[in-house]
């Protein structure tokens, strides 16, 4: 029974960093071509990730050559820590 929801638990955080990774990349995309700020979805996408950009950017310094490297950062991040719940759950 343990194991069972342990096993989900498991499951439903990791299709969440999945989700994530994906709003991020969209985000990311989004940002080469200056959508319109009052779209809901654009709103809804700058929530979602200007938190954890502003985390990163906050102990590393991410704007090289004009370029700002906290979506890499942040989608590296999660791919270590899916890859890490992975390996330890099952």
């Amino acid at each position: 029974m343990i194991d069972a929801l342990l096993s989900s638990l498991f499951t439903v955080i990791l299709s969440i960093i999945f989700l994530y990774k994906w709003v991020v990349i969209i985000s990311a995309i989004l940002s080469w071509v200056r959508p319109d700020p009052y779209n809901p979805i654009v709103q809804m996408l700058y929530r979602l990730t200007e938190p954890a950009y502003a985390f990163i950017r906050k102990y590393i310094p991410t704007v090289v050559g004009g370029m700002d490297l906290a979506p890499i950062i942040l989608i590296f991040g999660l791919i270590f820590l899916e890859t890490f719940l992975r390996n330890l759950a099952f």
